[in-house]
């Protein structure tokens, strides 16, 4: 049976002491460097400063041309795709045994979806449906599911609460839930504290130093799925699975928005978390669509129709890969790049979240 893990020195990433030095050394001299070039490097290089990670990241890709009509996804054919990818990424013979690989019966699994940026240009609720719908016929539990994002409204709004009513799961806010006083994240940027904000909601504390973890993910959840987009974002290159699950599972988060250094140490670091990168078993970039400009808001006209699921169990290959199809995209589109912030993706694998370098990233095809 799994057990929560407990971090002894809250705030620490899982690297002990030194993950959080390397991280700001790294992201420090990355911005001094020369700018790195726009479009997409060459075949095989990630960028000019490849960080070693583990040795190699299997991604599963699965393309269906019938999983979408006239954008809207079609939640039978998902089905079949999330059952395909995952007994495929796991080696496993039936669907029972393949999520049996990832979790276990007494697991609570919270499926983190990107809910801020609504059900066009976010997680869309269709293909968390499959995936719930995949995981019950399973066999888990529904009491044992929980769909989850920061702000209920924003769930509420995506449909989410509608789906999670219908299929007999539970859906929940980190805001709602609660901030936990003994796990959180620190470092020396400070935040202007809001209501929601544990310090401020507590103490009356006007400023932060720290970015205190939802008593979902501390308290709750021992499993985690993350279901992110691929949708451009400007400060972290895509709103995908690092910056969602970091962002998402604090509060004080708004310290780093807004600003690509921060951004590329502060996400690393939060994910980095024994009780946030140590229960991420499963990671799908909803690549129905490829948003490639526009970020929060649904711009179709920027928007190229993929019709893939991309499945893996390590989310910094995801959101790499992300990063070099959007950029593809755009070049298509003759839409000017945007600078990538690789040091964020370089920095989560110096804190051993995943592979960065695009030459260990192996990618199977189930078309």
């Amino acid at each position: 049976m799994f057990e929560p893990s407990r971090n002894p020195h809250p705030g620490t990433p899982r690297c002990a002491g030194i993950g959080r030095l390397v991280c700001t050394v790294l992201a420090l001299t990355m911005r001094a460097a020369e700018p790195l070039p726009a479009a997409a490097p060459a075949a095989g290089m990630l960028s000019p400063y490849p960080v070693p990670g583990p040795a190699r990241a299997r991604v599963v890709k699965v393309e269906d041309p019938a999983a979408t009509e006239s954008y809207q996804p079609r939640v039978e054919v998902l089905r079949r795709m999330v059952d395909r990818g995952l007994t495929n990424l796991t080696g496993q013979p039936t669907l029972e045994a393949a999520w049996r690989s990832l979790v276990q019966p007494g697991d609570t699994i919270g499926i983190k979806v990107l809910a801020s940026l609504g059900a066009l240009a976010g997680t869309r609720p269709a293909l968390v449906e499959a995936l719930v719908s995949s995981l019950l016929t399973a066999g888990h539990s529904p009491e044992r599911v929980i769909i989850w994002d920061k702000d209920m409204m924003h769930l509420r709004r995506a449909g989410f609460v509608e789906l999670a009513a219908r299929q007999g799961v539970r859906v929940a806010a980190a805001s709602e839930t609660g901030y936990d006083p003994d796990e959180y994240y620190e470092n020396p940027i400070l935040g202007q504290l809001v209501h929601g904000d544990l310090e401020f909601d507590q103490r009356r504390e006007t400023l932060g130093r720290r970015s205190h973890l939802t008593r979902l993910v501390s308290r709750e959840i021992t499993r985690l799925i993350s279901v992110a987009p691929l949708l451009n974002h400007n400060h972290t290159s895509v709103s995908g699975h690092l910056v969602s699950l970091a962002l998402g599972s604090v509060d004080n988060s708004q310290r780093f928005a807004g600003d690509a250094g921060r951004l590329a140490v502060a996400v690393p670091e939060i994910c980095a978390l024994p009780l946030v990168g140590d229960r991420v078993v499963l990671n799908v970039t909803d690549a129905l669509l490829a948003q490639y400009a526009g970020e929060e808001r649904p711009l179709l006209h920027y928007a190229t129709v993929l019709n893939q699921l991309w499945l893996s169990t390590d989310p910094v290959a995801l959101d790499v890969l992300a990063i070099h199809e959007l950029q593809r995209q755009r070049e298509q589109a003759g839409v000017s790049a945007a600078k990538p912030n690789w040091p964020l993706y370089q920095n989560a694998s110096l804190v051993e979240l995943g592979v960065s370098d695009l030459k260990s990233i192996q990618v199977e095809w189930l078309r």
